[in-house]
């Protein structure tokens, strides 16, 4: 039993630590909080992420129980991802900017980084397939990743995978170049790219 749980911790955090290593929605805004505001409110932005990152793997597990009676199960995930990645491709393209324009004209309250970590986790939810594509997998290999102890310990290797690599992202912009400089100037650009391509492969996946 103990074995079983080490190693899906360790698939866990693999699993996470591929997911998360290309630039995305959530470690691009952890860049850019900590570049804004500061390092302790990535730090708090990050901590509401990975709170609802460790939540989502739960429920990813227990759409994989059903995927096989279901499979339509994950054609509605693909949709809900699509509407939601179009609305912030849009937000982050023509929005986002004139937003913070504003923002620095105003002195008024800015958002709980933590509650803004859990919210875009909330909405991210372009990851949960994946994990249930791995969790389906492992159970295949006889892995009983559905059992409690090991769907917890497997949650919270994601959790710590995907922390690293906040951070990993964090501390590789902390010093500043000039490609940094370009990147975080245009970030609302790059993080609208982002979601604009995830919108591009789940259109594709939803027609092939």
């Amino acid at each position: 039993m103990g074995v079983e749980v080490i190693t899906l911790l360790f698939f866990g955090f693999v699993a996470a630590t591929l997911g998360v290593s290309l630039p995305g929605l959530l470690n691009m805004t952890a860049v850019k909080i900590s570049k804004e505001r500061s390092k302790r409110d990535a730090i708090s932005y990050t901590f509401g992420a990975l709170t609802v990152i460790f939540i989502q793997t739960f429920v990813a597990i227990f759409f994989a129980k059903l995927i096989d009676s279901s499979p339509g199960i994950t054609e509605i995930l693909h949709e809900i991802g699509l509407a939601i990645f179009s609305i912030l491709t849009i937000y982050f393209f023509f929005f986002a900017k004139k937003k913070e324009k504003k923002k620095k004209n105003n002195s008024g309250k800015e958002t709980s980084p933590f509650i803004y970590g859990c919210l875009l986790a909330a909405i991210n939810v372009f990851l949960i397939p994946y994990y249930v594509f791995l969790s389906i997998t492992l159970a295949s290999y006889d892995y009983p990743i559905f059992e409690i102890l090991n769907t917890t310990s497997f949650s919270l290797g994601v959790v710590l995978g995907s922390g690293m690599m906040f951070y990993i992202y964090v501390a590789l912009f902390k010093k500043p170049s000039r490609e940094d400089a370009f990147i975080l100037r245009n970030i609302n650009y790059v993080i609208g790219s982002i979601t604009g391509i995830i919108c591009l492969i789940t259109i594709y996946k939803l027609l092939s």
